[in-house]
């Protein structure tokens, strides 16, 4: 499903304007992403957790020389946890 169906899909569920529900979409993922970047989780009861996960500096291998070894820096990612109401409706 892309960005488009899911737009589509909202719109007819709600019964609103396919601009209304993608204006909608885009405010959320919005939020989530302003959330994120200050740190803190979002946490939708029923569906699951957004939360930053931090990556330690480590030591890699570069992959065109397999003899040389690359620093990887430290990082923050983004990361989902599914929650119990989402996994009993996938299982």
């Amino acid at each position: 499903m892309t960005k488009q169906d899911l737009i589509n899909a909202a719109a007819a569920g709600a019964g609103v304007t396919k601009k209304a529900a993608a204006d909608v979409l885009e405010a959320v993922l919005s939020t989530i992403t302003k959330t994120l970047k200050k740190g803190d989780t979002v946490t939708i009861t029923g569906f699951g957790t957004f939360r930053i996960s931090k990556r330690s500096a480590r030591v890699g291998v570069n992959p065109r020389n397999p003899t040389e070894k690359i620093k990887i820096p430290a990082m923050k990612l983004p990361a989902f946890k599914a929650g119990k109401g989402l996994k009993d409706s996938v299982r």
